[in-house]
């Protein structure tokens, strides 16, 4: 920036301003709340101080509607905050994104480095969690007489199952010792095992008012404890180190009551339905041994009865052998004589074919002896025809055979050159000559 520059006063708080937010990241800031201001558009309006200084706070409306609780002048607290500069009157001021008393960060941070922990040695497993008996013939409750928790989980107790017997282990639950005590109250109810289950309960609080059962020493005892623990404590929003290691965890008190014991008008309608499921089984099954009974009598016969039985049987067996053994030789007698009579029908009359033979080597010979003089003679017509076509007899009569130097035989005068040489065939011998003289063909 130009240094001989002259600014606005807008310029030097935007400057700042920039200067302030990226310097600065989001941060948490503790102190005590004075002055603090309720607007009517519901933004709050606060300084935070310690000894030393203080700072103006602002938290807007779309971000201090979740809080739970109301902040008040004295209040240590915590905040998340931007680092600002309002221009508008150069004040240096945080933005608030969320708050929370002092010490919860603390708080926090302790039972996320203990779960951590003893979910590395393996107490949050299922595989460690045991079922809750289906009926119980005792249970116990572990919490303050004066808790209205109690009344609520004796309440659904009562409604559900008053025949079922309740222990109640009194401690305190919250404020100092208050872990100790508990624990113990596991312990000895673990040792003395009078108690089928463990209710383990509370009712709502903050965080601090919950702590006792976010203690090391309640998660081991009730990791060691023999009896199945039910942990109850607080509402549906609330987590504690106890909810992560009991063998269940309620949402809230009356929840882990209901979860212990069944609803003694549902366990009567589910028996009225098993008995009637067992009336009609059990008639199915008389029926049918009463109608096994009637087949089987009907199977059962008198040894004697049965004897003559497998008499009738026999006899019966012996005839239809007999029977077959008589078609079987009657069928083959029948097969023999038609056998002998295709035999006797195909035997051959030598006589016959003899004189068939004689004849037909008879007329084997009159038919070669014909069709060899029919051969020899138009032997002889080819021999004749090929004699009148023979070129020696034609020169035997006085002519002559004219042929080129090509051996082409020569039949006009026109395809001869004068001194060409010719060769001359006789009918005995021959001659060469040479055209001295040639004589044009004459017309027809």
């Amino acid at each position: 920036m130009d240094r001989n520059r002259v600014l606005s006063v807008r310029e030097l708080n935007l400057a700042a301003k920039q200067l302030i937010e990226g310097g600065l990241p989001l941060l948490w800031v503790r102190g005590e709340i004075s002055n603090f201001v309720n607007a009517a558009s519901g933004h709050w309006y606060f300084s935070l101080k310690d000894e030393a200084a203080q700072v103006r706070c602002v938290m807007f409306r779309h971000k201090s509607q979740y809080l739970d609780f109301k902040p008040v002048n004295g209040m240590q607290v915590e905040v998340l905050a931007l680092a600002t500069l309002y221009e508008a009157r150069g004040d240096f001021q945080l933005t608030l994104e969320k708050m929370r008393p002092a010490g919860l960060g603390a708080l926090y941070e302790a039972f996320e480095r203990l779960k951590a922990k003893l979910e590395g040695e393996g107490l949050f497993d299922a595989g460690r969690k045991r079922d809750l008996p289906l009926l119980p013939k005792q249970i116990g409750i572990v919490t303050s007489p004066q808790a209205a928790a109690l009344r609520d989980v004796l309440r659904t107790l009562a409604n559900r199952m008053p025949n079922v017997p309740v222990v109640l282990y009194p401690v305190p639950v919250q404020g100092e010792g208050a872990a100790q005590k508990i624990a113990q109250a596991i312990n000895m109810a673990s040792r003395r095992a009078e108690c089928d289950v463990l209710i383990l309960c509370r009712g709502g609080g903050s965080i601090e008012d919950l702590w006792a059962f976010n203690e090391e020493v309640v998660a081991r005892a009730v990791a060691a404890s023999h009896i199945p623990v039910v942990s109850g404590v607080g509402h549906e929003t609330d987590f504690t180190i106890a909810d992560f290691v009991a063998d269940l965890r309620a949402a809230t008190p009356t929840a882990a009551a209901q979860a212990v014991v069944p609803d003694r008008q549902e366990l009567r309608q589910r028996l009225v339905q098993h008995r009637q499921h067992l009336k009609r089984a059990v008639m199915r099954q008389f029926e049918q041994c009463m109608q096994q009974v009637d087949y089987l009598q009907r199977r059962l016969v008198h040894p004697a009865q049965r004897i003559r039985q497998q008499g009738e049987r026999l006899a019966a067996l012996w005839q239809r052998i007999r029977l077959s053994q008589a078609y079987v030789l009657q069928h083959r007698q029948g097969r023999s004589d038609s056998l002998w009579q295709q035999l006797r029908t195909q035997r051959p009359n030598v006589a016959r074919l003899q004189e068939q033979q004689t004849n037909r080597a008879r007329r084997l010979s009159s038919a070669m002896q014909y069709t060899l003089d029919r051969h020899n003679a138009r032997l002889l017509a080819l021999q004749q025809h090929l004699q009148h076509l023979d070129p020696q007899q034609v020169l035997a009569r006085g002519y002559s055979m004219v042929r080129d130097a090509k051996g082409k035989v020569v039949l006009s005068s026109e395809r001869i050159a004068l001194g060409e040489s010719l060769d001359i065939t006789f009918a005995q011998g021959g001659a060469r000559a040479v055209v001295q003289e040639k004589r044009e063909p004459q017309a027809d």
